[in-house]
């Protein structure tokens, strides 16, 4: 099992998702049949509930077995409580995990029936909505959860996702530099916003905030899966290979490499996908 590259970003109409045929984040070798999909949006704004569950580890840290596990008892615990708040977010964070994106968010529909005026079920809920690619309902159910007197630095940037996911780039980095505002340092949202730039074809830029990221004590694996990805795909490979070992099995972090090695050797690949952007690739494929 390969865990999640990509820290933040979903279902958008970029570049990586031509290249892998899934969205932001990923993990590279999740192209391949043998994994599932992992949760296509990793904000930071929800927690992992599972560890209520007692499942004892991350789930993006999880084999297909386990998560087939988590996913059975999940169930089952939301079918004996279905308006549970701590349940639902559970489930519906492992059904995106096993890329049960519709599936999750019928699930948060219900939740967000039973807790109407919940912060946590309504950027649960737009999570949702945009891993199933209801982004613009999934941008104002985010709205809705936040409150101008109390601003949520988890809901800025989980609003910068999903703008990202629209395109609206500048308008999404807004609201990660709001969000860290309100958390400074905070390694999710500045990966969050390395790979907005990654999005916009500008890697040394992205480099440079997930190096950042990566260094600080709080930031978790994903970070610096996003980091080792960032340096694969300006042509750095052992570097990026190196940098996923600390996280991956030898197999897997060579699994991620070859692929990507793969992804760039495409005849003017990154070129055309950026031109879509209105972005410059020189930095791809040195």
């Amino acid at each position: 099992m390969t865990r999640t590259f990509f820290t933040f970003a979903a279902e958008r109409h970029f570049w990586i998702k031509a290249l892998c045929g899934v969205v932001l984040p990923i993990s590279l070798a999740s192209c391949t049949t043998s994994t599932p999909k992992r949760d296509r949006i990793t904000t930071g704004s929800i927690p992992t509930q599972m560890q209520s569950l007692n499942f004892g580890k991350p789930l993006e840290q999880m084999t297909a077995a386990e998560l087939a596990q988590a996913e059975q008892t999940a169930g089952n615990a939301y079918e004996r409580s279905p308006k549970d708040k701590t349940i639902g977010l559970a489930y519906a964070n492992v059904l995106r995990m096993t890329g049960k994106n519709t599936q999750a968010l019928a699930v948060m529909q219900q939740v967000a029936i039973a807790h109407p005026s919940d912060r946590d079920v309504l950027a649960a809920y737009g999570k949702a909505q945009a891993a199933a690619g209801q982004l613009e309902q999934a941008l104002a159910t985010i709205g809705r959860a936040q409150t101008p007197d109390r601003p949520d630095w988890r809901l800025y940037s989980a609003e910068g996702a999903v703008l990202d996911q629209l395109g609206r780039s500048d308008e999404a980095r807004q609201k990660y530099k709001l969000a860290l505002q309100g958390q400074p340092n905070e390694p999710s949202v500045m990966s969050n916003l390395g790979m907005s730039y990654v999005l916009s074809g500008d890697l040394k830029t992205a480099e440079n905030y997930l190096r950042s990221a990566s260094r600080l004590p709080t930031a978790d694996s994903r970070v610096r899966q996003n980091l080792s990805l960032v340096v694969g795909l300006q042509g750095r490979f052992s570097e990026a290979e190196q940098i996923a070992r600390q996280e991956l099995s030898q197999s897997q972090a060579n699994a991620n490499v070859t692929y990507l090695r793969s992804m760039l050797s495409q005849q003017n690949t990154w070129a055309k996908l950026s031109d879509n952007k209105g972005a410059k690739a020189d930095n791809a494929t040195n």
